[in-house]
């Protein structure tokens, strides 16, 4: 009855740009599943609440996947290949937390390699509000690559480990046969960004379901979880160097505000000591003029005397002459 009710759903969620992938009934019943893939997907203590739910969320939209208790800190990486073959795994997504804050995978091909170690960042869940799509539990997912993973060999080899680890087998006893939801790998700013989008059209317009976050590659690893080192990504910094670095700009960014202030300082101090002697004091002051340091013996030489001057002088002289007569 089951089968039946599966049947029943709409026919764009078993076509992909017009062309038809759904499998018969029949084919379903009968199909062997050959690609025996099993991804273990756990972590070490002391993570937090936001990667306990990004692990969940990654057993829930990989129905091949299987879970195991947290690994103590202490244990050596190499233990994990001997958890993979207990729990009869070939893959692996380990999570590793350091100091409460920083959150490093491992996605392994056990127990042969090889092995890439990832720094994550930005990570958002399904439980976050502004990712609105929804999903079938257990369909198969569509892999969307970057064209960038093709013309680079560790690019190349990442995607054959995202290849096998993250698409769900064929005739998988949990999985549905049809596909209704894409896993996108773009690389950019040097880092490998997934998305999971719904499809929910038959014209294929997408809705975007999450999780999502980001990968920052560390290193590439021969074996699994070690061995000799395939490649080493020279663009990376450490999360512990980049909070150094944030610390010395403040650090600088203060400094530079105390310069600022005592510069202040030294400009005020100088103002008042100019202050105290008045430049403006002595522009009233006029010298008096120099006297000649020779003396004169001869006569200075007579003014010109003007004809007016001239007729008023001897009309003085006629009326003095003129009162002493009267006298």
């Amino acid at each position: 009855m089951a089968r039946d009710v599966l049947w029943r759903r709409p026919a764009y969620l078993n076509t992909v740009a017009g062309k038809d992938i759904s499998l018969p009934p029949s084919r379903i019943l009968h199909g062997k599943w050959t690609n025996k893939e099993r991804v273990l997907i756990f972590s070490s203590r002391g993570i937090n609440f936001r990667t306990r739910h990004l692990m969940q969320d990654l057993r829930t939209m990989m129905p091949h996947a299987k879970a195991d208790t947290k690994m103590d800190r202490k244990d050596k990486l190499f233990v994990i290949n001997e958890v993979c073959e207990i729990k009869n795994c070939n893959k692996c997504l380990y999570f590793e937390a350091k100091k409460k804050q920083d959150l490093y995978m491992w996605i392994s091909n056990s127990p042969h390699g090889p092995s890439a170690k990832f720094l994550v960042q930005n990570i958002h869940t399904l439980a976050e509000l502004k990712l609105t799509g929804n999903c079938l539990k257990g369909s198969r997912p569509l892999l969307s690559f970057d064209p960038k993973f093709d013309k680079e060999p560790h690019y190349a080899l990442l995607k054959e480990l995202f290849i096998q680890t993250f698409s769900t087998p064929r005739y998988h006893p949990k999985s549905q046969p049809f596909v209704d939801h894409v896993f996108t790998f773009t690389i950019a700013d040097n880092r490998i960004w997934f998305r999971n989008y719904q499809i929910i059209e038959e014209d294929g317009s997408l809705v975007e379901i999450g999780p999502r976050f980001v990968l920052n590659l560390m290193k590439i690893f021969q074996g699994s979880f070690g061995g000799p080192t395939l490649y080493e990504n020279p663009d990376f910094r450490s999360p512990n160097m980049h909070r150094r670095e944030m610390r010395l700009a403040a650090a600088a960014k203060v400094r530079e505000k105390q310069m600022v202030k005592e510069m202040q300082k030294g400009k005020k101090t100088s103002a008042k000591e100019d202050l105290e002697s008045d430049v403006t004091a002595d522009v009233f002051l006029t010298p008096a003029e120099e006297k000649p340091a020779d003396i004169q013996t001869e006569a200075p030489e007579p003014k010109v005397v003007k004809k007016k001057q001239k007729a008023y002088v001897k009309r003085r002289a006629l009326i003095c002459k003129y009162k002493e007569n009267c006298i």
